[in-house]
């Protein structure tokens, strides 16, 4: 078995914090890193199984574990059912809480201690587009967290609505 190279890793401009590289490991990890923010890795413990719809291979908390600058940091993704909130994925870091949760099909609003900070854009893979709002200013953990939110979990949902017709639409041949 020959192994594959790994795929080589994202580097944005951010407008707020420069250059920031993201690397997707397949399924296991997820590293965030740029000379104006802490290194943010989230991994997939090598030994659950992965599941092909999450870019980081599960939403289960007792398989991943969230660094940041080398602390670890609670991680409290949501089930990822039917309703869009439940895409959430919620942590917090040095005393602010933390919210990814999914407001548009293809973006996802991250959020401080209630205050919107901006809206970030991904596949589930290592390209990541964000938005930041004027009217809040970010810190760099911001920019780490939510990159690498974004990057393991994807961002936007489907409204329940559209699910629902969706699911109709199977139904009838």
């Amino acid at each position: 078995m020959t192994d594959l190279p790994a795929p080589a890793p994202f580097t944005t401009e951010d407008t707020l914090f420069g250059e920031i590289t993201v690397r997707v490991d397949g399924q296991d990890r997820v590293t965030v890193s740029g000379e104006r923010i802490p290194t943010a890795v989230l991994e997939r413990d090598p030994g659950s199984e992965p599941d092909p719809q999450i870019a980081i291979g599960t939403r289960d908390t007792a398989h991943l574990t969230l660094t940041v600058d080398g602390s670890p940091v609670p991680l409290r993704p949501g089930r990822g059912k039917l309703r869009r909130k439940s895409y959430r994925v919620e942590t917090t870091y040095d005393g602010a809480a933390y919210v990814l949760v999914p407001d548009s099909i293809p973006s996802s609003r991250l959020i401080r201690d209630g205050k919107r900070l901006g809206d970030f854009s991904c596949d589930g893979d290592q390209i990541v587009i964000v938005e930041w709002r004027d009217d809040a200013p970010a810190r760099p953990a911001d920019a780490a967290i939510g990159y690498v939110l974004a990057s393991a979990f994807g961002s936007g949902g489907q409204p329940t609505w559209m699910l629902l017709v969706e699911g109709v639409g199977a139904l009838i041949p």
